[in-house]
């Protein structure tokens, strides 16, 4: 009956998909052969027939005939190695000195104790095993992306089984905040990072990683997954706004539009995938003063500062372009920073500012006379820059105007924007 077990213990195991055929008939025979050494002292002249699709084993002892007399009284007599005539002739009549004979062993004949002994670590070697191979196969998938589902949700992480039945863990952390998952749906992650706890394997996924992001626009994009188009660096901020920096090394290859497709086609799949994660694809540049104006698109820069040393930019902006370089929770700058590695401040641009500003000639009708006006319009002077920006033998040779009226009208125009 312990036989009958210790094989049903066996046969538990037999279609284990995370350990090949091989290595679980090497466990199997090692175990055995650990009984055998403790019950005769040597597993030498003992062979071991392991039968994985029938779930048996067979342990057969082999031992040379040899004569009475040299069994009763030669010091060189074995019990595991000889065996006497007398006790060959019991098993078959027709057994003669010299030959050998294989005799089955029956596990019964170990003991109860020794049966549960064998079982007990059959079982637990080959959980070990299996927990092992399942650690190497992971630790060998990290920064892949992996299809898995969701087997039960918890408040700070969801489990979900791989297409074998292994165990993932998504944390609360890794899932972009948007998120929300039920038993039963596909999740698409990236292994994260994989790791021996208790002598059990954790592996952990993430939507978060910048990685996630990367092994999307691999599976998106055909030029970057063959090498044509390099991502030089990604930032995210998940949920909200990411940053990918792109190259090309064939110059007939816009590596912007390569990623971004006709239409969008090619990145509004990883969009969604994202949860409408805002998506800015830019081309990379060792220059730094252009990487950090592409970085802050879709901010129209005026000028760079930049500080080498700090790694500090002074960024200058027109008014209307500081929201823009700024963004939705200061996402866009922020994110700018640590794609191009400078602590980025905005300022307005005051200068530009000024430059912008204009005032229609009407507007000084209190201090010029109308006819004058009219006069300066008839030249196509309608705002006072328009004025100023002619010289006075300019406005002599085009107008009636002496020198004592352009004087005036330029002292006019000119206290407006001082």
């Amino acid at each position: 009956m312990e036989g009958v077990n210790l094989i049903e213990s066996f046969s538990e195991f037999k279609d284990i998909k995370n350990i090949d055929r091989a290595t679980l008939m090497s466990i199997i025979e090692d175990v055995f052969r650990s009984m055998l050494i403790k019950r005769f002292g040597s597993d030498k002249n003992f062979d071991i027939i392991v039968n994985p699709d029938k779930g048996d084993i067979e342990i057969w002892k082999n031992r040379q005939i040899v004569d009475d007399e040299f069994a009763e009284d030669s010091f060189d007599y074995d019990v595991n190695k000889h065996i006497s005539l007398t006790d060959a002739h019991k098993i078959e009549p027709d057994f003669e000195i010299g030959e050998d004979v294989s005799e089955l062993v029956k596990l019964e004949d170990f003991g109860r104790r020794a049966v549960l002994a064998v079982r007990q670590n059959l079982v637990q070697k080959i959980l070990e095993l299996e927990k092992s191979e399942i650690y190497n196969k992971y630790k060998d998938k990290v920064g892949d992306i992996i299809n898995a589902e969701v087997y039960q949700v918890w408040k700070k992480e969801i489990m979900l089984l791989d297409d074998e039945g292994n165990e993932l863990i998504l944390p609360k952390t890794e899932q972009i905040p948007s998120d929300f998952f039920k038993k039963g749906d596909s999740v698409k992650a990236v292994v994260f990072k994989v790791e021996m706890k208790g002598g059990s394997p954790s592996i952990v996924v993430s939507r978060t990683s910048p990685t996630f992001l990367e092994r999307l626009f691999e599976l998106e994009v055909p030029e970057i997954f063959d090498g044509l188009i390099t991502i030089k660096k990604i930032v995210r901020e998940p949920g909200e706004r990411a940053k990918v920096a792109v190259e090309s090394y064939d110059d007939r290859i816009d590596p912007v539009g390569a990623c971004v497709g006709m239409k969008g086609s090619r990145i509004h799949g990883i969009v969604r995938e994202l949860k409408n994660e805002n998506i800015d694809v830019i081309n990379y540049t060792a220059n730094s003063n252009l990487l950090i104006q592409r970085s802050l698109s879709p901010a129209k820069v005026t000028s760079i500062k930049l500080d080498e040393e700090t790694k500090r930019a002074d960024v200058f902006l027109r008014p209307d372009q500081i929201s823009l370089a700024i963004g939705k929770g200061g996402f866009n700058i922020k994110l700018a920073g640590k794609l191009t590695g400078y602590e980025i401040d905005v300022y307005r641009d005051t200068e530009t500012e000024l430059d912008n500003e204009d005032v229609d000639l009407d507007e000084f009708s209190d201090e010029i006379e109308a006819d004058i006006i009219e006069e300066l319009k008839a030249i196509g002077c309608d705002t006072a820059k328009s004025v100023l920006e002619l010289s006075d033998d300019e406005l002599k040779r085009r107008t009636r105007l002496d020198d004592e009226a352009i004087a005036d009208i330029r002292k006019v125009l000119e206290s407006e924007f001082d």
